[in-house]
This record gives C-alpha cells, sequence and structure tokens, in this order.
C-alpha cells in the first residue's frame, strides 16, 4: 500500500549486510543449548561481515526541566546543562562482548541509546559513532544495523513465547515466506534455549508466565529476529537470580562467536562466573571513562595504584569501590586519540554505504502512511488473541451487557403509554446512554499496556500505527457489536419500546454507535493519559460535562453562551434525540394525556414530546452520520498523538 514515508525493509538491509555468501551454513544458528558456549567459529563462517563499532569523543549534555521556584532569582536562572557523557572513546569488535560498567547515573543507558539511534538526530553527532571505519549519518542508519534490548520486557503477556517471536517475525521479516519466517522463529527458539516454553505465555506480574530469565531472553529474541549484526543490551541482568543471569550472558556469548555478532551491553557489578564470558570492560564514572579494556590490564592498573585486590572480591568489584582514585588518576594519565583505522576484516563495498545512506532519511513510524493489508491481518489476529484471553475485559463486557440490560428492564418492566410513560421513556434513554459510555473505563489499563509495545514496535519499523488503529477498529466492530445486542434485546422488548422490528433494528444499531464512541473516546484519552489513574480521571470529567450539557439536566436555550459549544460536542445529545425520535415519530399524532374523565381533549401527543425536545424534524440519519463522525474523529486524534509519539520514542 501507498505510504508517505515508505518504511525501510528489514530484509533489505539484511540484504545488504549478509549477502556475501551463498552459503546456506553461513545463516545457520547454534542448535545446542544457549547455556553452553558455542564453539569457535569454523573457517567458512569467516565469509559473514565482521563489524567493528567504534565511538570517538561522544560526548552528551542535557538541559533539565526548570525546578519549582522558591523566589524570583531562581525564575531569572537559567537551569544548567548537565554533561551525562564526556569525551567517551572506544572500539566494540565482532565475536566478543564489551560490559560497560559503572555505578547508577553514569551514563550506561545514555551511552547505549545513543550508539544505537535512540535518540533526536539534533542530539546526535555524526562523527562520533563509526561502523567499519565508516560515519554513521544519522540514526536512522544506526536503528537499521544495530538491534537494541531495553531493561524493560515491553512484552505481551497473553502471548506464547512462539507467538510472541512468530508475530514478531510477519512484522519484521514480511518479505519471507511463512514458512521461512516459521524456520526462523524455530531456530531461533533453539538458539535462546526457549524451545521447552515454546506454548507457554509471556505473563507478567499480574499473570503467571514463564520465568525472568527465559522472558529477557524472549526480549532479546524479538530484537534478534531479523538478524542485527550488532546487539546492544541496556542492564540484561536486571532483575535476575544468578543463575538466570549467568545464562543470558552465556547466552550472548555463544551467540556472539557463533555469528561474530558484535555485542555490548551495561551491567552492574557482575559476579566472578560472569566475568569469564565477557573479554572487555568499560567503566564509566561521571559520564568519563576510567577504564578500556580486559580485566587483566584493571588489574595492572590497580596494581600500579597501590591498591591490593581483596581475596574476597574480583577486580571489576574492587574497581567500583576505589572509582573516583581510577577517574583522578585517569584524568592525570595522556591518553592517545583511537585512530580510526580499517577493520581488516570487513567487507563493505562503496555501493553498499550508498545504499545505507540513501535510506537513512526514512522514518520508522510514518506521520502520514496510509494501511498496510498484510500488517493489518496479522494486527487483527494479535488483537484477536489477546481479546480472547483476556478474560476479565470480554466476560467483564459481556456481563454487563447481560446484567444491565435485564436490571434496566426490571426496573422499567412495561412501561405505561401515558404522561408519566413518557417521562420513564426519557429517563430509561438517559441513563442507558450514561451506562453505555461508562461501561468501556475497563478498556483503559489494556490499552495502556498495549501503549509501551506498540511505541516500541513501531519506532522500531515493524508496522505503522494507521495499521494498528484500523486493525483495533476491525476486531472490536463485532465484539461491540455483540454487546450492544445483549443489552439491547432485554431492555427493548422487556420494557415495551415501539414494537416495530425497524424500530428495533435502529434501536440496537444506535446502541452499537454509542458504544464505539465510547471506545474511540477511551482509546484517544488512553494515547494522553500518563498512567491510568490520570486517565480514569480524565475519562469521568469529560463524560460528566457531556451528560451535563446532552440537553437533559439543562435545555439549550438555558446554557450560558459560553458553555453553548459543549452542548454541540456532547456524546450524549445525539444518541438521546436519535432514541426519542425513534420511539416517537412512527406515533406522533398518538395522544399520551388527555384532560378529563371522557378523554375529550388530548393534551400530550408524541409531536409534543418531540417538539419538548426540539425535534420538529426527523433527524435520525442525520444524528447517525454525527455519531459515526465523533466514532472516526477520535480514533484519528489518536492516531495522530500515537504517530507523533512514535516518531520521538527512544525504546
Amino acid at each position: 500500500m501507498a505510504s508517505c514515508f515508505q518504511q525501510p525493509s528489514v530484509e533489505e538491509d539484511s540484504v545488504i549486510f549478509f549477502s556475501t555468501s551463498n552459503s546456506p551454513e553461513e545463516y545457520s544458528t547454534s542448535p545446542s543449548s544457549s547455556f553452553n558456549p558455542s564453539p569457535p567459529p569454523q573457517p567458512h563462517q569467516h565469509s559473514r561481515i565482521y563489524f567493528k563499532l567504534s565511538v570517538r569523543n561522544l560526548s552528551y549534555t542535557i538541559c533539565p526541566n526548570r525546578p519549582v521556584c522558591t523566589s524570583f532569582s531562581h525564575l531569572m536562572q537559567k537551569p544548567k546543562p548537565i554533561n551525562i557523557l564526556k569525551s567517551v572513546s572506544f572500539d566494540a569488535r565482532g565475536s566478543e562482548i564489551l560490559a560497560v560498567v559503572g555505578p547508577s547515573g553514569t551514563g550506561k543507558s545514555s551511552l547505549l541509546r545513543i550508539i544505537s539511534g535512540r535518540v533526536k538526530d539534533k542530539d546526535f553527532d555524526p562523527k562520533s559513532v563509526l561502523i567499519n571505519g565508516r560515519c554513521m549519518a544519522s540514526t536512522a542508519q544506526l536503528r537499521k544495523i544495530c538491534g537494541f534490548v531495553t531493561q524493560e520486557d515491553n512484552l505481551l503477556p497473553l502471548l506464547t513465547v512462539k507467538e510472541t517471536l512468530m508475530f514478531s517475525a510477519k512484522f519484521r521479516l514480511k518479505e519471507k515466506s511463512s514458512k521461512e519466517r516459521e524456520e526462523r522463529v524455530e531456530s531461533l527458539m533453539r538458539e535462546l534455549g526457549l524451545f521447552h516454553v515454546a506454548n507457554s505465555f509471556v505473563g507478567d506480574e499480574e499473570n503467571r508466565g514463564i520465568s525472568g530469565g527465559e522472558r529477557k531472553r524472549v526480549s532479546i529474541g524479538v530484537d534478534m529476529i531479523h538478524d542485527p549484526p550488532i546487539l546492544l543490551l541496556d542492564e540484561p541482568t536486571s532483575g535476575l537470580d544468578s543463575t538466570s543471569a549467568l545464562q543470558v550472558i552465556e547466552l550472548l556469548s555463544s551467540m556472539a562467536k557463533a555469528k561474530q555478532r558484535t555485542v555490548v551491553l551495561s551491567i552492574h557489578q557482575p559476579s566472578y562466573r560472569i566475568l569469564q564470558y565477557i573479554p572487555n570492560f568499560l567503566i564509566l564514572s561521571r559520564g568519563s571513562v576510567v577504564h578500556n579494556g580486559s580485566l587483566e590490564s584493571l588489574e595492572e592498573t590497580i596494581t600500579k595504584l597501590g591498591f591490593q585486590i581483596p581475596l574476597q572480591l574480583n577486580a571489576l568489584e574492587f574497581a567500583m569501590e576505589i572509582i573516583n582514585t581510577l577517574e583522578d588518576a585517569k584524568s592525570k594519565m595522556y591518553m592517545p586519540a583511537l585512530e580510526n583505522e580499517p577493520y581488516s576484516n570487513s567487507i563493505w563495498p562503496q555501493e553498499e554505504i550508498v545504499q545505507i545512506q540513501q535510506g537513512s532519511d526514512t522514518k520508522y513510524s510514518g506521520f502520514c502512511s496510509f494501511f498496510n493489508l498484510s500488517e493489518i491481518i496479522f494486527l487483527c489476529s494479535r488483537f484477536w488473541k489477546v481479546i480472547y484471553r483476556t478474560k476479565q475485559l470480554f466476560l467483564a463486557r459481556t456481563m454487563q451487557a447481560i446484567v444491565g440490560g435485564f436490571g434496566l428492564a426490571s426496573v422499567y418492566i412495561k412501561v405505561r403509554k401515558d404522561e408519566g410513560g413518557v417521562a420513564e421513556r426519557l429517563g430509561l434513554f438517559a441513563f442507558s446512554l450514561s451506562f453505555l459510555l461508562s461501561s468501556t473505563v475497563e478498556a483503559l489499563p489494556i490499552y495502556l499496556q498495549e501503549r509501551r509495545v506498540l511505541m516500541k514496535e513501531s519506532s522500531r519499523g515493524a508496522y505503522n500505527i494507521s495499521s494498528y488503529m484500523i486493525a483495533n477498529t476491525i476486531v472490536f466492530l463485532p465484539f461491540l457489536f455483540a454487546v450492544a445486542m445483549l443489552f439491547s434485546i432485554p431492555v427493548y422488548w422487556i420494557v415495551g419500546l415501539n414494537p416495530s422490528i425497524a424500530a428495533f433494528a435502529f434501536f440496537v444499531f444506535v446502541v452499537w454507535l454509542i458504544v464505539l464512541m465510547a471506545s474511540s473516546l477511551v482509546l484517544f484519552l488512553s494515547a494522553v493519559s500518563p498512567d491510568f489513574i490520570s486517565g480514569n480521571s480524565l475519562i469521568c470529567t469529560v463524560l460528566g460535562a457531556f451528560f451535563l450539557f446532552s440537553g437533559y439536566f439543562i435545555p439549550k436555550e438555558n446554557i450560558p453562551k459560553y458553555w453553548l459549544f459543549m452542548y454541540y460536542v456532547s456524546l450524549y445529545r445525539y444518541p438521546l434525540d436519535s432514541l426519542l425520535t425513534n420511539e416517537y415519530w412512527s406515533v406522533r399524532n398518538e395522544c399520551f394525556s388527555w384532560q378529563g374523565q371522557d378523554h375529550s381533549t388530548c393534551v400530550l401527543t408524541g409531536n409534543d414530546v418531540l417538539k419538548s425536545r426540539g425535534l420538529d424534524k426527523d433527524t435520525r440519519w442525520i444524528n447517525v452520520g454525527i455519531m459515526f463522525g465523533f466514532f472516526v474523529f477520535y480514533r484519528v486524534l489518536c492516531w495522530i498523538i500515537l504517530a507523533r509519539r512514535a516518531s520521538k520514542t527512544t525504546i
């Protein structure tokens, strides 16, 4: 399908980087357990490109937000910029792991985010990051080459391990056949040691699933599905027990050697057993490099400074205790600048560099992209699995519709056709609207949970935000129609509303539009809300304002002029008018209240009921069009906000 900003294809990148050999063994994954180091690469494996990552004099400064001022002088002062990184330089080579170590707040995560291209272009220095001696002109180039695993596991808990990796393959390996994607997922599960939990749910804090170490390996697999030559990981052992942490590092070492992949990770004080899998360390202190090299060279440096490493500590743990001393010693030493020498094992033809640079300006989350049919199909499948397995949402909506329908019907059973019955019908319609519009609030936490996954996937080019919105709409249309039917049938026939089949069909249609509008409103507000508490408060405030200005409590002519706009944008007004018109338009000449015992004079007809609401004409289908417009409008607003967020996200 068309796109204003054509998304870069991951498969094209794979061709760029891995097309130097026709040997099928080059792409195979190690069948051995992920917990045992793979054997050294065989000679034929050297045909794959080595990637040397070089960082030269990388500095990063942020301007903090202005703090709360306690005086006028503080108000006039500009907040001072904070130097996160100060002239950081190092090299990372293929088949090796480089660990970035340092105290909290020293810039480890910022360094990895910059190298992986997860910063704004204005914060990126094109001369600071080189791959095989070539400068990376933009963050988009780095996003293509580098896989980035964040510290948080942003996964959908109600998908299985295989489904999670399979959907990632469908989104990021679009040009491959279904069989090729299946083979890639199965080989990756074997490589990651996940084959035994392939059909287990990922889970989270609330839903029991796989272990923390296995969940971390799934996160690694999601970002390795397209086989990136450089893999960056932010705190991959954070929150894991010692055994799980060792398994993750052992796995990364095995993968680096088996496929000559360049691996850079940040880590907090690794255990002694982990150190044997990491040949090189970059120690940071307050944004500056205090050590760059092996553990043996670190021991030599510590010894030269006159310290003796205690037997119960390794060199890295002791270095954290004397980090300030190391920083002072480093600042006094003259360090020759690292050279940008070409990498002897690299194969980087000039035409490939041109092809990468030509694709560097493409956007990963097209702000004005049109939909992609395959993306919509895959997202619809995933949406349906999540909805079906979210039992609390599925059952809550179903039970709300049934209990709400029968409950209202039992209160308004067989409403009379007199003046009192007119008031009861109006009350029934008003309460039904309030119930239906507020019944979608429980979907807010589901949307908020999905949002972070959506931001991560769309910012990395997995799919368009527009495809997500269209798939969401397609899946929820039949689901909400079933909700509308479950609510409408008992209410309509037990209460005894207009017995016409056409009137009943229109009633169901309006109820369906009501829940669709509510769903769109909640989706839009979930996009602008930072958390559940704020989102819930915002939804209640907006719905309360809409109900107040619907014309049910305050007639239009009594609404203050500065609040009159709320009458026209209220989600309650148009369905309320439609339901009243549907009920009384066909009985406009029927009398509902007589004067005198002999019923000689009619004082209230169906036409009078409609005129009391200003409904002189049959505006049912105009109102339907307006309600459909609200449904589309809030989804378009949601799409715009999510697309802008995705274009700025750094996860």
